[in-house]
């Protein structure tokens, strides 16, 4: 299933339980910021070897998934609202990124695109 047929099924979900009226742009980001903080909460206390044993642990795999997909889903909601193609925003960004990270100045760096040097 793509994008679009995923955020169709979306809003049909949503519609068929008088939910839209809920959707304001604003309640829609704070929704998707407490699905990040809910991700990010299965990091707590754990060590970088813990997480990268994470996708081993069925339990904790099921959580992370769950977790994944709410974002996606409030993602998806709020592309929707605003009127944003997704598809198109990601590539436009991925190629933005492109201009900013060179390869020759940023393979194997983390730093930010401001502090490459020439």
């Amino acid at each position: 299933m793509g994008i679009e047929a995923l955020t169709q099924a979306l809003l049909q979900f949503r519609d068929e339980r008088d939910w839209a009226q809920f959707h304001t742009l604003r309640n829609l980001i704070v929704s998707l910021n407490l699905e990040a903080a809910e991700l990010l909460e299965l990091t707590q206390w754990k060590s970088d070897a813990e997480m990268a044993a994470l996708p081993r642990d069925a339990g904790a795999l099921d959580a992370l998934r769950d977790e994944c997909a709410d974002v996606l889903l409030y993602l998806l909601l709020i592309a929707d609202k605003a009127g944003i193609d997704l598809e198109a925003a990601a590539r436009a960004k991925l190629a933005k990124n492109a201009g900013k990270y060179p390869v020759d100045k940023s393979y194997g760096s983390s730093r930010k695109y401001t502090q490459l040097k020439d």
